[in-house]
């Protein structure tokens, strides 16, 4: 039996009259690469957050292999590893420095042997002892994910992980994705406008809409759904198209 990654259940979050996040009831199974995708603004940066335990959900529950992200979320947190959207690194220290700092907070073991394996395994083992500061934003992303990757997650978040990349910046960090989940089952929670880059990585994907979940399915389920679609980009247009019209029929 499949063992689920993460679990929701009606997960909702509001920030006064405005609902980020309503009602998510999500599950994944260990070892997927899961897509979430949604238009700006749609929930999605809000639910990693949530799972996370970096925000606390207004009603609803949600667990990272069973265990719930408030009320067990220290143990939630050496499961998980979260890389944001813009990776915050100290530009005056080398990447060994760094990925020290971070791993002496979390208290890793063997720490010094554990950076020389995650660089080995970003295939830049001679970036130990160069300044970050002279880093592109593709670098910087790749030692953000070194960083998550310090305490051995379980699951990994990733919010737009090829946001502003050149195609090879994009091309490497989907290369280290599937690596990651390959071959050493970590599964990926991937936040992404990139339609074309979860339509090549992920196994399954959710959209958002206006904080609903309106589709969640593997991905080869969802492209048999829409035969005469060409793309994943066409089947995110067509669902979205179908959401405003429920919605506009909903107001009459």
């Amino acid at each position: 039996m499949t063992l689920s990654a993460i679990e929701t259940d009606e997960l909702t979050r509001r920030y006064g009259e405005h609902t980020a996040v309503s009602q998510l009831s999500l599950t994944i199974p260990q070892g997927e690469i899961f897509g979430f995708l949604g238009h700006n603004g749609a929930g999605k940066t809000t639910t990693v957050s949530l799972l996370t335990t970096l925000l606390l959900p207004t009603s609803g529950r949600a667990a990272i292999f069973g265990h719930d992200v408030v009320q067990h979320n220290r143990e939630v947190r050496r499961l998980i590893g979260y890389v944001p959207e813009n990776v915050r690194l100290y530009n005056d220290l080398t990447v060994a420095e760094n990925l020290r700092f971070l791993g002496e907070l979390s208290d890793v073991a063997y720490l010094d042997n554990r950076i020389t394996d995650i660089l080995g395994l970003l295939d830049h083992p001679e970036w130990r002892d160069r300044r970050v500061g002279d880093f592109s934003k593709g670098m910087r992303q790749r030692v953000g994910i070194a960083q998550a990757l310090l305490h051995q997650p379980e699951v990994l978040f990733l919010d737009e992980p090829a946001s502003g990349l050149d195609p090879e910046g994009q091309r490497d960090i989907g290369r280290l994705i599937t690596t990651l989940n390959r071959d050493f089952g970590i599964t990926i929670f991937m936040n992404t406008h990139q339609l074309a880059e979860a339509a090549r990585l992920c196994t399954s994907i959710g959209i958002m809409n206006h904080g609903r979940l309106v589709m969640a399915d593997t991905l080869d389920n969802v492209m048999a759904r829409f035969p005469d679609a060409p793309s994943l980009e066409d089947i995110y247009l067509n669902v979205g198209a179908n959401e405003r019209e429920r919605e506009a029929e909903a107001v009459l």
